[in-house]
């Protein structure tokens, strides 16, 4: 049995519980709390304190992309990744833009954007600048065929069905722009197709429903 530590409200947990979902292999969820202390248990098991990680068998893995590989070689069916090398490079090359030149980019506005800190002007336009390139480079990439990478679901879209929204929604706040739609990415039609999939109906409700309850906490504090 798989173990999935982390917090529904990380979007790279989201990712991998949305491959164990497709994948059908059981698991169990392990919660860690956003912000806490690291403990030793879990510095053994994720060095630098990240979620998502897993506990196997085996041993323990961490970083969302080397576990979501894990789990298509662990179980190839149904597929998640092309037949051909060629093709899975591409899905590769598609994950790291989402992941590491969207994603983490607009990563930087988030304490602003959600948070309730602030950002530096300087920052801001430092990052408005390098999005902008980014999404453009991305649009080259992206063949919405319907799914990221063609005709077939594969982990490009567990990537960016919970990454691709956090780019849209933090840009809005802070820009008064929704960067991905002004670029002409059509991302909520692509979004409302994913939805359709059970995978991201389960992760979408369970994230929901622990925001609903981090809310309430806070309210009654």
């Amino acid at each position: 049995m798989i173990t999935l530590s982390g917090f529904t409200l990380s979007n790279y947990y989201n990712k991998v519980k949305m491959v164990l979902i497709e994948k059908g292999l059981p698991f169990v969820e392990e919660h860690c709390a956003m912000g806490g202390d690291k403990t030793e248990e879990m510095l053994m098991c994720s060095p630098l304190g990240k979620v998502p990680y897993i506990r196997t068998e085996q041993g323990s893995l961490c970083e969302s992309e080397v576990i979501v590989e894990y789990l298509e070689a662990l179980q190839p069916e149904p597929r998640l990744m092309p037949a051909d090398i060629w093709g899975q490079a591409k899905v590769r090359e598609l994950v790291t833009f989402v992941e590491l030149h969207l994603e983490l980019v607009v990563r930087e506005l988030y304490p602003e954007a959600f948070f309730g800190g602030q950002v530096s002007d300087a920052n801001k336009a430092r990052v408005k600048k390098l999005l902008a390139r980014n999404i453009a480079a991305f649009q080259r990439l992206a063949r919405f065929g319907p799914y990221l990478a063609g005709p077939d679901f594969t982990i490009a879209d567990c990537a960016a069905y919970v990454s691709l929204p956090l780019v849209a929604m933090g840009s809005k706040i802070i820009y008064g722009e929704d960067m991905l739609q002004s670029a002409g990415i059509d991302w909520k039609s692509y979004i409302k197709l994913i939805e359709q999939r059970p995978s991201a109906q389960r992760v979408t409700a369970d994230r929901k429903r622990d925001q609903e309850a981090a809310k309430a906490a806070r309210a009654a504090t």
